[in-house]
């Protein structure tokens, strides 16, 4: 487990490492966690200024300090980029170089991972296809990258299937499908956890996640938060475990 600290400028990193340190000071028996450090790019201006309050590139300049004095701090950092296949206020047409751009910075700032996200879930398999063959020409190693998938409409295990031709190992979820966007009106969560572990098993892989437990698991969450579990796969498993009782 990781436990992930969003720190988008200084202060986020300065108000995280004093959390840290008083932790550590209060029980100084227990086992350190492991810790990382995130900070969420995105790849049109748009989504930036509603995201950041400010441009790309101002945004980059704070990340810098962040990713370079979590490094130093002996911690993991990922970067995220958000909208790289579809934008709430600019469409479709997000340029795959300017991702590429974007995560080559990241990951020469010191970022140890590159989290692509289709935040919108607009992507579609021919422009993952384009967006994973311009970051490979860019220099950027496909196990540097993870992708986020959104499933607005319903094409994030087809991305996946895309992503895994192309060598991607690493992918994000939720389970019960929960998430979303703010700035995006419409866009779903990730896709959902257990949906991701059946499709990657039917491909036999072997992902080491107990799937009846994840499907109990989704059930229990979007009960407790009150929203619909959108899990093809988890409700399945529920419902065929009912039918046997």
């Amino acid at each position: 487990i990781n436990y992930s600290f969003l720190a988008p400028n200084m202060k986020g990193l300065d108000s995280a490492m004093s959390i840290l340190k008083s932790s550590t000071q209060s029980s100084p028996a227990s086992p350190s966690p492991k810790i990382e450090f995130s900070v969420f790019a995105a790849a049109t201006e748009s989504f930036t200024q509603k995201n950041l309050n400010c441009d790309i590139k101002t945004s980059m300049e704070r990340f810098k300090p962040v990713v370079e004095g979590a490094k130093a701090a002996g911690f993991r950092v990922r970067g995220y980029i958000s909208v790289v296949l579809g934008c709430p206020f600019e469409g479709y047409d997000v340029d795959p170089h300017r991702v590429a751009e974007i995560a080559t910075e990241l990951l020469e700032m010191g970022a140890d991972e590159i989290s692509l996200g289709d935040t919108t879930g607009m992507g579609t398999a021919p422009r993952t296809q384009e967006l994973l063959r311009v970051l490979g020409k860019s220099g950027v190693r496909s196990e540097d990258i993870a992708m986020h998938f959104h499933d607005t409409f319903g094409m994030a295990l087809v991305n996946t299937a895309v992503s895994l031709e192309n060598g991607i190992r690493a992918f994000d979820s939720s389970v019960g499908g929960l998430g979303g966007c703010p700035y995006s009106p419409g866009a779903t969560g990730n896709v959902a956890t257990e949906d991701m572990i059946y499709f990657l098993e039917s491909l036999g892989m072997e992902t080491g996640v107990d799937l009846d437990a994840m499907a109990d698991i989704g059930d229990w969450i979007t009960k407790e938060v009150g929203k619909p579990n959108s899990s093809s796969v988890g409700r399945a498993i529920l419902g065929k475990r009912n039918l046997a009782m």
